[in-house]
């Protein structure tokens, strides 16, 4: 009789065949999808059979149905969005966190996960200047980290003003406003919504030229309700251009009239990792709350944000749930103390596998590459003929534009024809961005976070944008030598 454990056995050995065949493919496979979604419904809406079939089929199968609707964003010419890669410490520590199945909630349930996010916790805040008294949480992602950091910032603030809103809710509590960049991203906005806050609370503040908040627009909002209980957003990298709010100005300021200052800094926050780049954050650590994530810059699969946050009581009073039928432990650090989440996946592992691989050097290496990447690209895309550089990159995200040839083109042909463009330069499968409206006006976005982008990478994209503006055709190039 075989042993019980045999089919899991053939079963990951045909995932590891099929990962590295990916992995190895990076280079001369197209980046965007190749197939549409009725092919992909047509391959995988299949109808679920009374009887199993075998592990390592299922796997099988699923590699060949999914085939041509995997983006290429494990790969070094993928620039849409922020999407970083994953280390390969990061992803073998991702799949053995997989296989060692640990319930990231207590110690009692996870040793050595927990220990593991300890040590996370404490090597994040000193590599990204944070204060080394500061509570932190591993979540899923920036998502999660503002609605943590937030909800701390909730209960602080009703506090202060005697109100208890873990035990009363907000029925009846002081409200609670938002001051905010104007150019702020989404995921603000659901985490806002989540923790009951109101859209109706949140008051856009206008920004200057670069895309920073103007002091004196937010001293006169302060000004305007000085007793309304405030929290005071920042950006440390806005999503579009990159750019830093003035932290060492406006964080004083907010605090001078009792405001909690929270900070997004979903990939501006490595900014602190690299010395070159690290005056951008200058007097951020006066915050009282940050986030970032770990699935951007630091190179680790997806599922990982970072919250921290000043005041470690007010975080661990929003957070902590004490119940007869866990186990805690004196001694060591519950996550359930500090995180949203109860069950969870012990997300720790990869992102110390990922720091331990590139340590401190590393860390710095990978902001500064991915940063003279970005200015190179845009700066080589802005020399194309019909092209407009709308932004150069302050760190990583750049904007572009592509002009319509047609003599007294209107702004709306300008935008029609970028479109375009963005649409052909990802059917040449030579690269991949993806497309935004900035103050009125479509742009591609230029967005370098992975670790694996090259030189060659850069070439291979600005020649592929090339052709498409000469209207010649761009077929995948030979794979690349590392």
């Amino acid at each position: 009789m075989g042993s019980p454990f045999s089919p899991t056995k053939a079963t990951l050995e045909a995932a590891l065949h099929k990962a590295l065949h990916h992995l190895e493919s990076l280079d001369n496979s197209p980046v965007a999808a190749r197939v549409d979604l009725q092919v992909l419904r047509s391959r995988l809406d299949k109808e679920l059979s009374e009887e199993g079939i075998s592990p390592e089929q299922v796997v099988n199968e699923l590699v060949d149905d999914v085939e041509g609707g995997i983006l290429g964003c494990a790969g070094g010419r993928f620039f849409g969005w922020v999407v970083g890669g994953t280390l390969p410490a990061a992803l073998a520590a991702d799949w053995l966190t997989a296989t060692w199945d640990q319930n990231a909630a207590l110690y009692a349930c996870g040793p050595a996960a927990a220990i593991v996010e300890e040590v996370v916790g404490r090597w994040l805040k000193d590599i990204l200047g944070l204060p080394v008294q500061a509570s932190f949480a591993l979540v899923s992602g920036c998502q999660m980290a503002h609605a943590t950091g937030l909800a701390c910032a909730r209960h602080e603030l009703l506090a202060r003003r005697n109100w208890n809103v873990e035990k009363r809710g907000l029925y009846g509590a002081p409200p609670i406003r938002i001051l905010c960049n104007d150019q702020r991203h989404g995921s603000v906005e659901r985490a806002v919504r989540l923790l009951g806050l109101g859209h109706d609370h949140v008051m856009d503040l206008p920004t200057d030229s670069t895309g920073r908040i103007e002091e004196h627009a937010l001293e006169r909002a302060l000004q305007e309700a000085p007793s309304v209980p405030t929290i005071v957003l920042l950006q440390a990298g806005d999503i579009s251009t990159g750019t830093f709010d003035r932290f060492n100005t406006l964080i004083p300021l907010a605090h001078h009239y009792g405001a909690w200052v929270h900070v997004d800094g979903a990939f501006g926050l490595w900014a602190g990792a690299s010395p070159r780049f690290r005056h951008l954050l200058k007097g951020i650590e006066q915050a009282d709350s940050w986030t970032t994530d770990g699935h951007k810059w630091l190179n680790v699969p997806f599922d990982c944000g970072y919250a921290f946050v000043a005041n470690a009581q007010a975080h661990r009073d929003t957070m902590s749930h004490r119940a007869v039928y866990l186990t805690h432990d004196d001694q060591a650090r519950d996550q359930i103390d500090w995180n949203p989440e109860w069950s969870r996946r012990a997300r720790g592992f990869p992102t110390y596998a990922a720091m331990r691989q590139l340590g401190r050097h590393g860390i710095s290496d990978l902001i500064d590459r991915c940063c003279e990447h970005a200015y190179n690209m845009v700066s080589d895309i802005g020399k194309l003929p019909g092209t407009e550089i709308l932004f150069e990159p302050v760190i990583n995200q750049g904007l572009v534009r592509f002009l319509s040839p047609a003599a007294g083109a209107t702004e709306q042909q300008h935008d029609r024809r970028t479109d375009e463009v963005i649409a052909a330069i990802l059917a040449t499968g030579e690269a991949f961005f993806t497309g935004s409206t900035w103050r009125g006006k479509r742009v591609m976005r230029v967005s370098v976070c992975n670790w694996r982008t090259s030189k060659l990478d850069v070439e291979r994209a600005v020649n592929a944008i090339a052709n498409v503006l000469a209207g010649k055709s761009s077929n995948i190039a030979a794979p690349v030598a590392r």
